[in-house]
Formats: structure tokens, sequence, C-alpha cells
């Protein structure tokens, strides 16, 4: 008999992307059975959503658009033991069972044979600027501790990394930092070990980890300490290795509308008129991942920013990779911003209420 997790993440060929997308959101195994009257038709991953969104499918369009037609999969039956190691030789994370017909009977997750702590990529933050754009509310206080839903953005993002499992935390400071380091000490009071890259000059995005204390093993998280998002950072990781790229920069895509009428011409000729045409862009969203030995190309005590080290990759004939962002992000530089998130804050961020400030300020008081 089909288990019960198998049926939660079946999905029809039709079913929209944006459908299919709740489902591996919702159910705790992060893949699509897409399926025919119960025949395996082919599975989807967030990465296979996220290399449609880069090909030009919409959310609306149905899933089969996306998905592996031609998965791994073994006869239902296979044991646990054998599973799990046909998934280490193809480096998958999941394995679909069929029986005979093709009719899907079981899904196994590797992880549950070969557990390990996901996660434990170190994480650096970057939250050292002035937040000039801010001012006034940046003059007296540094722009990722300025509060959204009552506590500042950096905890919030903070809290978001150690709930996905990632504790291990560099806060790159410069602008007041004693105010931030003052309110997350060692980061023990929210799960993490938070140490401190002091910048006595600024550095710049990328110039900052030149001043981590070690080479790390495993990519390494970067993000800038003013963004309010809901990716999932595990996605974002596994994306990166999947892809086998030397640094991955997460993006964000962008609509602009000409709110005039475009002329194209040719000498004094007419050619063509567009009246308000929209134009769609990617830009970068401030979140990214890369290798360790990425951090060679950085100078020490010489101020870079992340898409200047990412520019001197592809200089250097390498090929970073970009991840297209499909969760909410809100990159908070300016008044409007800040104004728009508190907006946005009780929708997209509900969890907010288990935050550790309340809880802080009531012992305070």
């Amino acid at each position: 008999m089909m288990s019960r997790n198998v049926r939660d993440n079946m999905v029809s060929p039709d079913t929209t992307i944006l459908e299919t997308l709740k489902i591996i959101d919702t159910h705790g195994v992060p893949i699509g059975l897409v399926h025919n009257d119960s025949v395996l038709c082919g599975t989807v991953t967030d990465g296979d959503i996220r290399r449609g969104i880069l090909a030009g499918v919409q959310l609306t369009d149905g899933v089969d658009a996306v998905m592996n037609t031609a998965p791994i999969t073994a006869p239902s039956g296979t044991s646990g033991s054998e599973a799990a190691q046909l998934m280490r030789r193809h480096a998958i994370g999941h394995l679909p069972l069929v029986d005979q017909n093709g009719r899907i009977a079981d899904l196994k997750v590797l992880k549950d044979f070969d557990p390990k702590k996901e996660g434990g990529n170190p994480v650096v933050l970057m939250a050292g600027g002035r937040g000039t754009r801010l001012q006034p509310l940046t003059e007296d206080m540094p722009k990722p501790m300025l509060e959204i839903g009552g506590r500042p953005i950096l905890e919030t993002i903070i809290e978001r990394f150690v709930t996905q499992g990632f504790s291990r935390i560099f806060l790159s400071v410069n602008y007041k930092a004693d105010l931030i380091e003052a309110h997350f000490g060692d980061g023990s009071v929210w799960g993490a070990n938070i140490s401190y890259l002091h910048e006595d000059e600024a550095l710049g995005t990328g110039g900052a980890l030149a001043l981590l204390p070690e080479r790390p093993t495993s990519p390494l998280i970067v993000m800038n300490g003013d963004v309010l998002t809901k990716v999932n950072f595990l996605h974002l990781v596994k994306y990166h290795e999947n892809h086998d790229a030397p640094a991955t920069m997460s993006v964000r895509e962008y609509r602009f509308t000409v709110p005039f009428g475009v002329v194209e011409a040719e000498a004094a000729v007419l050619v063509s008129i567009a009246e308000k045409p929209e134009h769609t862009f990617f830009v970068n969203a401030g979140i990214y991942v890369v290798d360790p030995d990425v951090l060679d190309a950085i100078p020490v005590g010489k101020a870079m920013d992340m898409p200047d080290l990412f520019q001197k990759l592809l200089e250097d004939g390498k090929r970073p990779n970009v991840f297209p962002l499909r969760e909410y992000w809100m990159d908070i530089g300016r008044l409007d911003d800040l104004d728009q998130a508190k907006r946005d804050y009780a929708e997209f961020f509900p969890e907010s209420d288990t935050g550790k400030t309340a809880e802080l300020k009531k012992k305070g008081s």
C-alpha cells in the first residue's frame, strides 16, 4: 500500500508550478512526484523550478514544463540500505520506488538512512554600513538594528538562519558596532554561535570576508544585513552544490515599465513604436554562496563589494551561478522600503511572535 507521505507529494502534470511549490514547501520531503493515474511521469524539485524561472517559465504554467522526465527510480521492495546506496552513487536525496507497471509505490529519503547535520555552513552577515539613505533614523542606530515587527531586522535574519540549522554566524560590523554586540552578545540566547568581524574602515560587502579568522571548510553563505526574505537557505546551498559553481548569486526578477512610447528608428525613418513597453531583468538580491577557495581573490585590507568579486571570477574564466528567488524579499535601503517591510511583516513573518526581543525586554523591565 502506498504510504501517506508519498500521496502528499504526488501532483498531476497540469498542476501549476505555484501549487506544486506549496506542496514541496509544506511537506517534509521537498520533491514533487508527477503522475498520471499513479504512474510516475517525472519528478520536480526546488532546483528544477528555479532553473525553469531562469528560462522564462511562469509559475502559472503546468508543472510538466519543468519536471525531470527521466528520474532515477528503483523497483518497489528495494530495501533501505540498497536505496541509500543508490542515492549516494547518484548524489540524489530522494528515490521513488515504482512497481512493474511504473506506478508509484514508495519514496525513499537519503537523510532517513544517512543522517547528518544539515545547514552547518558558516554564515557572514554584513552589518557594518552607515545606512545614509535611511537618515535620520540611522543617526543613532545602525541600519540592521532598526526595528520591524517589534524587533531588529538583524534579529529576524539570524532567527531564520538558526531555525534552518545554520548556527555558526559571523557579523561584519563597523558603524555603531557596540550596539549590535550589546544586543546579540555571543548569540547563545538565539541558539547561535556569533562572532564579530571588526572593520576598522569600510571594506565593502566582499572585503570583510578577508577578516575571517580561518578558511571555512564548506561553502560560505554571505548576506546583506538589511535584507528580509523567506528564502530557504538549505535550498540555496543545495542548489549551489548541485551546479558545481565557485560562487552563486541570488537574483530577483525586476520589472520596469517605460512610461512613454518607445520609438525605434533607422536614420530618419520610423521603424516601430512600442507604447509603454515592460522590461524584465534579474537584479542582485544581496545573498550569496561562495566556495572557500574563492576567498583567495579578496584583497586583504582593501574594499571590495560582492558584485566586484563575481566580476573578478568572470574575468578569471570562472563560471559563477545565479539562484532565482521566488520567495518574499525586501532590500531595506530607503525609508519607503522600511515602511513597506513594516506593512508586510505580519503577513510574511507570522512566526515573529516567537522572537527573543520581547523576551529580553521583559527580563530587563
